[in-house]
């Protein structure tokens, strides 16, 4: 199986390490504009492919991905250089999309055109909308985006620090937009498959301050990152490496990830079954009304986004 990931910067050598490591790709290919970085990620990572499963890494072009089962896309401006790292700022990553737009038409159709049977998986920010653009691009379904499984890991994460367990034990998931109007499913966060509710009370602990908590840490997660190495990139990298172990294995695992939803009219992350074709089936969760308003907000603002950049060209 043969892994592409168009972008070696921060995220796409991140990538590309957790990928060597975990998809069982038995060739990956790196491909950025600048042909000599590919080239120099490529050969310091193929030094270290005696301790991974057998897989040989090396630098391409477009040309190169024609048998790839899935390629991932991290290319394009991060948070840092495209002025998205204000907490107080409501358009939060959205504010990225002019620019990486202008990136996402340069690569698509050539990815395409290429490969055109390979899986399309966008892991630039913002995702959602660059999903949905590259979906239109590429002219077919089988396009998604990382969406919100780093966001639900980092749920998964902060409400087990707060409880000091295992995140493993954790069960949570984040819905709508890998950004500012991300919804957290409070209401089916399970412990070991005890209610959050249940457990709090036992523990008399107050949920509304846990919440107020877990939620500021994972909304600026990124932001908190940015400030102390420049870019966030493991923890997406090591995402993108998971990912890609599902899609060429064809798991058919399931976690939230970006996709379009004729229903919302709109690319949104939903817990969905993802294997070899991408996004195989969108699952959608119980939701309480409040909930349900908050993915219907995210919606709506992922559609405006896409309307105002549209009416602006």
């Amino acid at each position: 199986m043969k892994l592409g990931i168009i972008g070696v910067g921060s995220v796409g050598a991140a990538s590309a390490m957790a990928a060597a490591y975990r998809s069982r790709a038995r060739e990956v290919v790196l491909i950025d504009k600048d042909r000599a970085r590919a080239k120099g990620v490529a050969i310091d990572m193929h030094y270290g492919v005696a301790l991974s499963p057998m897989v040989t890494i090396r630098d391409g072009d477009y040309g190169d991905l024609g048998d790839a089962a899935l390629v991932i896309i991290t290319a394009g401006i991060n948070e840092k250089a495209g002025g998205a790292t204000d907490r107080s700022d409501p358009s939060g990553r959205l504010r990225l999309l002019g620019t990486n737009v202008k990136v996402y038409e340069d690569i698509v159709p050539r990815l395409a055109k290429a490969a055109p049977e390979a899986a399309i998986m966008v892991a630039t920010d913002p995702p959602e909308p660059l999903a949905q653009l590259a979906r239109q691009l590429a002219g077919h379904d089988r396009v998604f985006s990382s969406g919100t499984f780093l966001d639900s890991l980092r749920f998964r994460l902060h409400v087990a620090a707060q409880l000091a367990i295992s995140p493993a034990a954790v069960e949570a998931n984040v819905v709508g937009e890998h950004g500012t109007s991300s919804v957290f499913l409070w209401s089916s966060v399970r412990i070991g498959g005890m209610p959050l509710s249940e457990l709090l009370a036992r523990r008399k602990m107050a949920f509304d301050g846990f919440r107020k908590t877990v939620e500021d840490a994972v909304r600026f997660a990124n932001i908190n990152i940015i400030e102390g190495i420049g870019a966030s990139q493991y923890g997406i990298g090591m995402v993108s490496g998971r990912i890609a172990e599902v899609v060429l294995q064809d798991e058919r695992a399931v976690f939230p990830v970006g996709s379009y939803n004729p229903h919302f009219g709109v690319t949104l992350s939903l817990p969905s079954v993802v294997g070899r074709q991408g996004v195989v089936e969108v699952l959608t969760p119980e939701l309480t009304d409040e909930e349900r308003q908050g993915l219907d907000r995210s919606a709506e603002k992922l559609k405006d986004s896409v309307r105002q950049f549209i009416a602006s060209r």
